[in-house]
Parts: C-alpha cells; sequence; structure tokens
C-alpha cells in the first residue's frame, strides 16, 4: 500500500520538475525564437502525422506482400514434395526391376510385361529400355506398343538412346551411372516426338561388373499435369524450367502472340531428387494496389501538404514581421553608433537656436558635457571670451542660410579654457515632413591638418627650389592633353616652355604610347582603359638622344606618375652628357692608338728574330742564283736542272713576301671590328708570328684547340694581339732565366669552358715552365705603366686586359706550385660565347719546335 501511494506521487513531482525547467527554458529565449518554436511545432507534428500515415501504409502493404510470398513457397514446396515422391516409388520398382534383369531372374517376356505393367500405372514414364554394356537395345516398352531389339542405326537417330562420344543427354547420364555404379537422372531433352523429357539410368550390375543399365523416360509435361495438386495449381502458376532458364512446361498455357506479364513473386526448387538441371518455379502476383495508387494516402498527403503550407505561410509572415522589426532595431542602433563614433562633432540647433543634440565626438572636442550643452543659447560655452561678437555675427549668418559652401573656421574653447582650430558646416534640418526644424552643425578639429599644410607648402618650396637648382632637365607632360605640367630652370633653358622638347627627350617612348607632339588625340586613345596604377610602377632604361638643334646628347630617364589632379603624366630627366661623349670617343681614339702602337712595339721587339727569319730565305735565294749564273756561264747546267734550281728560288721568295705580309697585316691600323671568327684561326696566325720569336730564344710551343668550337665574334686582330703578347712575355721568362732545354716549352690551349658564375665561353690559356711570379707583382700586373722588364714600357697587359674586358671577357694570371715551389705560370682569358655543357671529344694540335 505505501509503494502504490509513493510511485504517483514520485511521477506527480516528476511532472512539476519538468514543467518547472520547460518554464524556466521557454523564458529566458527571446520573443523571436518563441515565435519560431511556435510555428515549427504544429509544423514539425504535421509532418511527423504524414511520416506515420506513409508508414502505416507501407507496413501493411509489406505485410500482404509477405503473405502472399509465403503462399507461393508453400505451394511450390507441395508440389515438389508430390513429384519426388513419385520420381522416389518410381526409383524402387526401376531398382527391383533391374535386380532381377541381372540375377536373371526373369527374362525378356516377363521384363515387356512388368514393365508394360508399371507403364500403365505410371503414366509420365513414357519409354523404358533395356541397354546392354555397348549401349545396345535389348528391349523397349513405350506407353503404347511393345518394341523388341531394334536396329543400331535406327538407335544412333533416336535422341533416347545413348550414344558413345556424342555427348548427348541419354549419354551422359549413362557415363555418369556407369561410373557412379548409382541411379543417374539426366538433364532434359527432347525426345523423337518434340516431347520435353528426362531419363533415369539405372545400372544393371553383375558379377563381371557394369552390363548395361535400365533407363525411364518421363515426360516433364505429365509430370506437372499428374503429381501437381489441382488446388495448388488453380491458386498458382507452376513451371518447370531448364539450366538455362528456359519454360520447358508450365500449368499455365499463355496466349499466343502475348508477353505474359512478369510475375512479382517467385519461389524455386529443385525438381529430381538428384541435380540434373530440372527447377520447379512457384509465381504469384501482388493484388493489392501501390502505396502511390492509394487514394487515402493522397488525400492524406494532400491534406497534410495543405497544413504546411498554410504554417509555412504563417512562420513566412511572422519571420517577415520579424525581420521588419529587427532591421527598424539595426537601423536605429546603427545611428547612434554612428553618431556616437564619428570623429566629427554634430551640434543640433531648433529655429530659436537652442542646442538640442550633440554627440559624443562634440563633446569630447569641448570638453563640455550634454548637459552643460543642451537647452544653452547664445552666447555658448564653447566661445572663447573674446570672439563674442565675432561667433555671434557667424551664428546670424548660419540662421539666414549665408554660410558658405565650404565651412567657416572658427577658434573653439575647450572647457579647461585651450583654444583649437575648427571648421563647421552648417545645413538646415529637415523632418520626414518636409518643414525645416532648426539646424545641424558638423565640426571637425583642423589644427593639425592646418599644421600639416604648413609643413607641405613649406616642403614644396625646398622641393622647387632643389629642382630649379639642378643641372638636368627636368619636365612632367600630361599624356591625354599634350600640356607640360612642370618644367624646371634648365628645361627652360634648353627648350623653353615649348612641350615639344619634352617630345624630343622621349623619343620612341612617347611613340610606344601611342601619341606624338603632332596627334595628342591617339595618345588619349591608346592609353583608354589601360590601368594608372600599372603604368606609374613601371619606369623605363636610360637612352641616349641627340638634340640636333642643340648639338648635345642627353642622358633621359623616363616614368609614368599620377599627377596631383589624377591624370596620368610623363616625366622625363635629361641629363647632358656631351662632355662625357666626347670624353670617351678620345679615349677609344687614343686606346686604338695604344693598339697599334702596341702591335709596332712588338714587331720593334722582335726586329732581330725578323731580320734573322728574312735572312735564311735571302741567302738561299742568292745561293741558288750565284750557281745558276756560274753553271751557265760553264755551259753545265741542263734545261731540267735550271727549271728545279729556279722553283726553289720562286719558294723561298714566296716565303720572304708571305713574313713581311703576315707582319704589315698585324701591325696595319684599322678600326675595331668584330665578326664571325674560329679560334683555330686565331691562333695559327699568332702561333706562326710567335714562332719566329720562340726559334730565335730555344723555346718550344705546344698547341691544343679543341674541336667543334664555335665561332667568335670578336676583332680577331686585338685576339690575336692579346695571343702573342702572352707567348712573347712567356718566352721572354724562360729565356731570361737561363732555363734547361726540360723547362724550355710553352703549352697554348683553346677549350670550353662554363661556370654558374660567368657561364659559357672559351679558354686561352697560355703555360710556361719558367719562374713564376712574385705575388706582390700579380696583384699589380695590369696597372698601366708598370712593368719588371728594365726596358719595359707597362702597356703590354694593361692593353691586353683591356681588350679582353672590351669583349666582356675576364683575363686572370696565377702561379704553378709543385709543393711549395713555383714550377710556372699561366695566363689565361675567356671569350663568352653559348656553348654546349658536356667537353669536347677531339681537339686539333697545333705544334712549333725551336
Amino acid at each position: 500500500m505505501q509503494l502504490s501511494f509513493s510511485v504517483p506521487t514520485a511521477l506527480r513531482e516528476f511532472g512539476l520538475l519538468l514543467r518547472r525547467r520547460y518554464a524556466t527554458w521557454w523564458r529566458r529565449q527571446s520573443p523571436a525564437r518563441q515565435d519560431r518554436f511556435a510555428t515549427l511545432g504544429p509544423l514539425i507534428s504535421v509532418m511527423l502525422f504524414l511520416a506515420a500515415i506513409i508508414a502505416a501504409f507501407w507496413y501493411l502493404r509489406n505485410e500482404e506482400n509477405e503473405r502472399e510470398a509465403e503462399a507461393v513457397k508453400r505451394d511450390t514446396e507441395i508440389a515438389q514434395q508430390q513429384i519426388r515422391l513419385r520420381l522416389i516409388e518410381n526409383q524402387e520398382q526401376l531398382v527391383r526391376i533391374a535386380r532381377e534383369l541381372v540375377t536373371r531372374s526373369i527374362d525378356t517376356q516377363e521384363f515387356i510385361a512388368q514393365t508394360a505393367s508399371f507403364t500403365r500405372e505410371s503414366p509420365e514414364i513414357t519409354q523404358i529400355t533395356w541397354v546392354n554394356a555397348r549401349r545396345e537395345r535389348k528391349a523397349s516398352i513405350t506407353a503404347s506398343s511393345f518394341h523388341p531389339e531394334t536396329d543400331p542405326i535406327s538407335d544412333k537417330r533416336d535422341p533416347s538412346m545413348p550414344v558413345a562420344g556424342s555427348g548427348a543427354a541419354s549419354e551422359i547420364a549413362f557415363t555418369n551411372a556407369k561410373e557412379r555404379r548409382q541411379p543417374i537422372y539426366s538433364p532434359p531433352f527432347t525426345d523423337a516426338s518434340g516431347t520435353n523429357v528426362f531419363q533415369i539410368h539405372v545400372p544393371l550390375l553383375d558379377r563381371s561388373g557394369f552390363s548395361g543399365t535400365l533407363i525411364a523416360e518421363y515426360s516433364v509435361e505429365a509430370l506437372l499435369r499428374y503429381y501437381v495438386p489441382s488446388e495448388v495449381s488453380a491458386r498458382h502458376p507452376v513451371a518447370v524450367l531448364d539450366a538455362s532458364d528456359q519454360v520447358l512446361t508450365s500449368t499455365v498455357t499463355p496466349m499466343p502472340g502475348q508477353v505474359p506479364r512478369r510475375p512479382s513473386i517467385l519461389h524455386e526448387v529443385p525438381l529430381a531428387p538428384a541435380v540434373n538441371g530440372l527447377v520447379l518455379r512457384g509465381q504469384g502476383y501482388r493484388t493489392s494496389i501501390g502505396l502511390i495508387s492509394n487514394t487515402l494516402f493522397w488525400m492524406v498527403l494532400s491534406l497534410s501538404g495543405l497544413t504546411v503550407w498554410m504554417l509555412l505561410g504563417t512562420w513566412r509572415h511572422m519571420r517577415r514581421r520579424l525581420q521588419m522589426q529587427n532591421a527598424l532595431v539595426s537601423e536605429t542602433n546603427f545611428r547612434r553608433a554612428m553618431e556616437n563614433s564619428m570623429l566629427t562633432g554634430m551640434r543640433a540647433m531648433d529655429m530659436d537656436a537652442r542646442i538640442t543634440y550633440v554627440n559624443p565626438a562634440f563633446c569630447a572636442m569641448t570638453g563640455f558635457s550634454e548637459n552643460d550643452l543642451i537647452g544653452r543659447r547664445p552666447p555658448f560655452p564653447h566661445w572663447p571670451r573674446d570672439r563674442f561678437e565675432e561667433n555671434a555675427r557667424l551664428l546670424q549668418q548660419e540662421l539666414q542660410g549665408r554660410s558658405p559652401a565650404g565651412g567657416i573656421e572658427v577658434k573653439v574653447m575647450r572647457k579647461d579654457g585651450s583654444l583649437f582650430d575648427a571648421r563647421m558646416y552648417v545645413s538646415p534640418l529637415i523632418d520626414p515632413k518636409g518643414a525645416q526644424s532648426g539646424w545641424m552643425t558638423s565640426m571637425t578639429n583642423i589644427t593639425e591638418a592646418k599644421r600639416v599644410r604648413d609643413q607641405l607648402s613649406a616642403s614644396h618650396e625646398r622641393f622647387t627650389t632643389v629642382l630649379e637648382g639642378l643641372d638636368a632637365a627636368v619636365s612632367v607632360l600630361s599624356v591625354q592633353q599634350g600640356e607640360l605640367l612642370f618644367a624646371n630652370r634648365s628645361y627652360r633653358l634648353w627648350f623653353g616652355a615649348d612641350p615639344g622638347g619634352h617630345a624630343l627627350l622621349a623619343g620612341s617612348q612617347m611613340g610606344e604610347t601611342g601619341g606624338s607632339k603632332g596627334d595628342a588625340g591617339e595618345a588619349v586613345d591608346s592609353l583608354s582603359g589601360l590601368p594608372t596604377q600599372e603604368l606609374t610602377e613601371v619606369g623605363s632604361d636610360p637612352r641616349e638622344v641627340f638634340i640636333e638643334a642643340l648639338g648635345m646628347w642627353f642622358d633621359v630617364r623616363a616614368r609614368y606618375l599620377q599627377w596631383t589632379d589624377g591624370r596620368l603624366a610623363q616625366m622625363l630627366i635629361a641629363t647632358d652628357i656631351t662632355a662625357r661623349l666626347r670624353a670617351e670617343a678620345v679615349a677609344a681614339q687614343q686606346a686604338e692608338k695604344a693598339q697599334v702602337t702596341s702591335r709596332l712595339m712588338t714587331m720593334g721587339e722582335m726586329a732581330s728574330s725578323v731580320a734573322h727569319e728574312l735572312n735564311q730565305p735571302l741567302t738561299a735565294i742568292t745561293n741558288y742564283c750565284n750557281g745558276m749564273v756560274s753553271r751557265v756561264k760553264a755551259d753545265t747546267i741542263r734545261t731540267e736542272d735550271l727549271l728545279v734550281a729556279l722553283e726553289k728560288t720562286a719558294k723561298q721568295a714566296q716565303r720572304a713576301g708571305q713574313i713581311i705580309h703576315r707582319i704589315r697585316a698585324f701591325v696595319k691600323r684599322s678600326e675595331p671590328q668584330r665578326q664571325p671568327s674560329a679560334a683555330t684561326q686565331i691562333v695559327e696566325d699568332a702561333v706562326e708570328l710567335a714562332g719566329i720569336e720562340l726559334r730565335r730564344r730555344n723555346v718550344a710551343i705546344h698547341s691544343y684547340v679543341a674541336q667543334r668550337l664555335p665561332m667568335l665574334m670578336v676583332d680577331p686582330i686585338l685576339i690575336e694581339q692579346v695571343v702573342l703578347n702572352l707567348l712573347k712575355n712567356a718566352a721572354e721568362a724562360i729565356d731570361n732565366a737561363n732555363l734547361p732545354a726540360s723547362r724550355r716549352h710553352i703549352e697554348l690551349r683553346v677549350v670550353p669552358r662554363h661556370t654558374p658564375e660567368e657561364g659559357g665561353g672559351i679558354e686561352f690559356s697560355v703555360t710556361d715552365m719558367g719562374p713564376g711570379l712574385p705575388e706582390e707583382v700579380i696583384s699589380r700586373l695590369y696597372e698601366a705603366f708598370f712593368s719588371t722588364k728594365a726596358d719595359g714600357l707597362g702597356i703590354g697587359l694593361s692593353l691586353c686586359r683591356s681588350i679582353i674586358e672590351s669583349h666582356r671577357g675576364r683575363i686572370r694570371a696565377q702561379n704553378l706550385y709543385n709543393g711549395p715551389a713555383v714550377v710556372g705560370c699561366r695566363f689565361s682569358f675567356t671569350i663568352p660565347v653559348d656553348i654546349p655543357r658536356p667537353e669536347p671529344a677531339g681537339a686539333v694540335n697545333i705544334s712549333a719546335t725551336p
């Protein structure tokens, strides 16, 4: 009794607790959320009701389908049991007959009598045949007559008889019965009369082994007709299918020319006791209408949809009203927040000049609170004491609507008595009805702005002073209008105020922008649509421009910029470089003269060697001539000998002429001219000239030139001069050191080189086995007029460096060491050229010996 009293009490307390918590949660929600929940509640209820109705329809329909499927399954299994029982009974009878045949308890006549009686009791059996081990028919009986042994030829034509190697259904069953020694059901096939049948082969096993089979042939249609119960076939169609899912027979015969409707419920079971590919299929059809076709379902769905539509419309109406309310609140809050966060002071006055509103920025500027300002009439607390009359006059001007559009600058006093500069703008205050209700004044503190403006004015003045003092011409031209926006003193001195000077200096750059001095319209069109930001960030490379009217050269730098009024402009800085270019021209002429002088000095130093070299062919010519004269006088020379002597004399004269021609070509003064040149030819010419000096000093040379080198774009005479100078210096170093014969040789190598710093190039190197150079000499080798020779002028290596650098190459010198000892020196220089990375496979060797 105590327990029954406590349980309802606990439930009531639990319910009260839930209601209190729900009420607390509901009060915590905002009105908007309460409206949303009040609308969503009925909507969710309707959706749940609709879901429940759909689930009920779906459940009832599935329940009916399951009952129909269960009925089909039950009827199919009943038909299977009836057919299987009949097949098993027949199999037992056939096994008994087969046993009597094996034991020879019966002969052929008795076999015929027993099987005839058996077939009359079993209408499904169409034929019983006794076959021996050689597949020969010994006796056979059909449902209508008895046949003794048939002709073997006719047996082969009968599909019911097994034929060795044919692969027919009867042969398969015969073979399996022979191998397994048990009754075997054959796959279905069509007999001679076109009936779908299958067979059972009962093996005949005697003492000697397999002696044949007893074959009983079943009609599939008869099995279905006689052994499927009539109540089953009345409820559901039953069909027999083969292994390929083809219908052999059915309890329902389809109308000819019509495609039967596919059953919605199927149940399949095997037909024979042993697997032979026959399947018994029961079929069923759903009698109930689908969920979509149910009228009641659509009525419920339509009423639910209408209810949902009405609830959604109510919810949208409430949401729109809530949005308007929130927008109004947000707008009010935004305006208040904007007024409170503005840095501009706002003040409102009525028509009697009484202050009705001030924002926090106005109070922060003046230091007065709202209580100090609202309701006050002139003079206002923020007016300076010494400016009452001025401020009163300005106020009357404002009230009369004559305040300037650009505002007025006034002095405003803070609460602590300090002053600041302010700019005030006054406009009428119009109410929603269009009537003026007062005046609105905005005030901005411009103290800092005035200070910055004054500083900018001073900075602009200083900047203008600097530009006016420049020696370079500075000009700014409007791209669209072709108007000269700025020109400094130097520009005005050279070109006056004419914008044509800017166009002359700009040259092709103005053409690139689409305009010229005479066609400003095209410049506007070509730059239309181009982003100003992109143009102003792009500069241009310096250009050298010659102004023929002035006879002056200028170094011009240009870029685009945005002018103070937003227009796109081009600024040019033109520096007078006439004097520098003239000095460079003089220096180039002097360098050319120095090159020719160096070649003459080289030939002068080699004069004795050249004289010795020319003396040999001249002496040979003299000897040949004297010999021929003597033999002609003595009349002891033959014509053939005379011709040989004259040919030798001509060869020696040609040799002397070649030496003189080569020296003249080397020392001939000409303008530097770069042309495609082969490194092999340069080396051959230099070695030929240097060979004279090397033979005089008894120094050997070995030259190595890599094959397949690219052509050099150089002045071949200048490069040959550098190579010859390096070879001559190496020979002098070896000869002056009195080195032994094993060290009196020079190596000249020309190979491709590629480095990450310099890229691809051709390297010329001259290596000697001399005493090398001191470190302090290496650091000063290329200084002008520095020489280690007693009679040297110090311009050889300095000139070589100038020549190589003019070809964008580099020259370097280094000592060769064997441990701490110096064993030689190497001079090398590179000429830039695009070459492949791999080293060449072969080389050209040019060698000379003293």
